[in-house]
């Protein structure tokens, strides 16, 4: 079953950010990048789903998406797994959050203006769906990016499931809950990190644990059940609002990064220790999350500092 549609980009899009994280793994099973098209793969209502993103040549100022569904072409595709396809297809291509606002922000700001102003067009660009981030924040837990990236694919070989086109679909709660704490441990995880997988995803595919932002669920009431969940602290909720929701105003004092890029921007012999990073950032709010951004992107000479 196929499903299509597009989505409008603005006119300061960049394409290079967005092919430039979703193919940060040549090795990847879920994702494949080329100059002009992300194909990503994920399971959505227990569905896999290969979706086709193609990217805008030249002056065009909209992504074509094709959705290829393994389900029976009976009536068409249901609203509510559209509308997951389409929220998936904009997290892809870092279109939550519109940073007009922080870039007015930032331009009064002495440390930060000169470097939006290096950076302009820079976007969020987001895990596909709220679990995705979730597990990538928990695989990514006090370990270096090209060893979480290795173990992230080992994780989607052992809980997703492939299209019948090959590609491989990202998993979703229940399919992870699913899992023995030695599928993963045999597979260099640490018992830590693989129990708190494991005990994230049992929670979610349960019902206990409620990812979905509603009214009745807001972002700070999601923070606290997350930070309940033994093994999740600050770090890992913050990047998963970021790449997760969207959220404009994370706080990722903890991360390395950050602290690295901070180091850099004010001119000082080694990174500023948690608690001062985190004072530094508090005065950028409601926009840490942009901040965030702008941070990261500074390192980009060094691609192994960089979330």
């Amino acid at each position: 079953m196929k499903h299509a549609f597009s989505l409008d980009l603005p006119a300061d899009y960049r394409v290079q950010d967005v092919l430039a994280f979703h193919g940060r793994d040549a090795e990847s099973v879920a994702e494949q990048v080329g100059p002009e098209q992300i194909r990503k793969g994920m399971l959505l209502d227990g569905l896999p789903v290969a979706l086709t993103v193609a990217l805008p040549r030249n002056d065009a100022r909209s992504a074509a998406c094709l959705a290829d569904i393994a389900a029976p072409a009976t009536g068409g595709v249901p609203p509510v797994l559209a509308g997951k396809i389409a929220a998936a297809a904009r997290n892809i291509l870092g279109l939550r959050i519109d940073p007009a606002p922080f870039v007015q922000f930032a331009r009064k700001d002495a440390l930060l203006g000169p470097l939006v102003a290096r950076q302009p067009g820079l976007r969020i660009v987001q895990s596909a769906t709220v679990f995705e981030a979730l597990t990538w924040a928990i695989i990514g837990q006090q370990i270096n990016l090209p060893f979480a990236i290795s173990l992230r694919r080992t994780f989607i070989l052992q809980a997703g499931r492939q299209h019948a086109d090959g590609l491989w679909c990202y998993p979703e709660a229940a399919d992870v809950a699913q899992l023995a704490v030695e599928d993963l441990t045999s597979r260099k995880f640490s018992r830590a990190k693989a129990e708190t997988l494991l005990r994230c995803a049992q929670l979610v595919a349960s019902g206990a644990l409620e990812l979905d932002e509603r009214e009745d669920n807001p972002i700070p009431l999601i923070c606290k059940n997350l930070l309940a969940v033994k093994g999740i602290g600050p770090w890992t909720v913050n990047y998963a609002l970021l790449r997760g929701y969207g959220f404009a105003d994370c706080s990722l004092h903890g991360d390395v990064a950050i602290r690295a890029a901070l180091q850099r921007l004010l001119g000082e012999d080694s990174k500023p220790d948690m608690a001062r990073t985190e004072q530094i950032l508090q005065q950028w709010q409601p926009h840490r999350t942009m901040a965030a951004a702008h941070l990261w992107a500074s390192l980009a000479d060094r691609p192994n500092e960089s979330a």
